[in-house]
């Protein structure tokens, strides 16, 4: 079974302790930074939409692109609850292959999307589909699992548990492949049933030194990098690090 596609159904369940308007906060700010005036944003890898619907709300012309069918059915369906705003634009689309119909002044991509695309060279690609529809100045924020982090994972047992779901999942590092897996067992209540799916979830461990040279070989000068919804350098042993990439004028 692709990822996320027993997922997608139980997603918002598993991951309700995810604080995204103080996570909508943190980028606002980032993008304020920058002192352009910013209007139309890319929520990249938006998954079921929750960041995407939160920033749509606080007035932003919305974008959000995914490659999950099933994820972004449930983004759709979330979306047509949203009132006073304009509503989303969704696309099904690979990162390494973005094609937008016109440009954007900000793209975020949080929750650690980029781990997820295994190969650097897809992941290069991206980055320079990303500066490509980008007005000048425009900003590009992301966050990223620390390979600290990753590798911590070997042999970790976790259980999420709700009313109506119940996953088990187990982490793996290859040091060789520089891949944490995460296998997942999930058990989803469908009326007076359970139904069981299993999915396969994997992270690469970048380093931030190749995600800024990744970033400036897509054209990108002006790199920062900052500790987790901070506005100061990571820290030695950080779990997950925020970039910010601006585009030139």
């Amino acid at each position: 079974m692709s990822s996320y596609e027993f997922l997608a159904g139980c997603y918002d369940e598993l991951t309700g302790d995810v604080d995204y308007e103080g996570l909508a906060d943190y980028l606002e700010r980032r993008m304020a930074a920058a002192k352009l005036p910013v209007k139309t944003v890319l929520d990249l890898a938006c998954g079921t939409g929750s960041l995407t619907c939160v920033l749509a709300r606080r007035g932003y012309e919305m974008i959000g692109v995914d490659l999950s069918e099933e994820m972004l059915a449930q983004a759709a369906e979330k979306a047509r609850e949203l009132e006073g705003a304009v509503p989303p634009l969704f696309l099904n689309q690979s990162m390494d292959k973005l094609d937008l119909y016109g440009t954007i002044d900000a793209c975020v991509c949080c929750l650690d999307s980029v781990n997820y695309v295994t190969r650097p060279r897809q992941l290069q690609r991206a980055f320079e589909r990303v500066h490509l529809f980008l007005m000048p100045g425009g900003v590009f924020i992301f966050d990223c699992n620390t390979p600290e982090k990753l590798q911590a994972m070997d042999g970790q047992v976790f259980l999420d548990e709700t009313e109506d779901t119940f996953c088990v999942w187990r982490g793996a590092y290859s040091p060789r492949r520089r891949i944490c897996t995460y296998g997942m067992d999930i058990f989803r209540r469908e009326g007076g049933h359970w139904q069981r799916g299993e999915e396969v979830h994997e992270e690469y461990a970048y380093t931030p030194q190749e995600l800024e040279e990744y970033l400036r070989q897509a054209g990108f000068r002006d790199v920062r990098q900052y500790g987790d919804r901070s506005g100061r350098r990571p820290r030695a042993g950080e779990q997950r690090i925020f970039f910010v990439a601006r585009k030139d004028l």
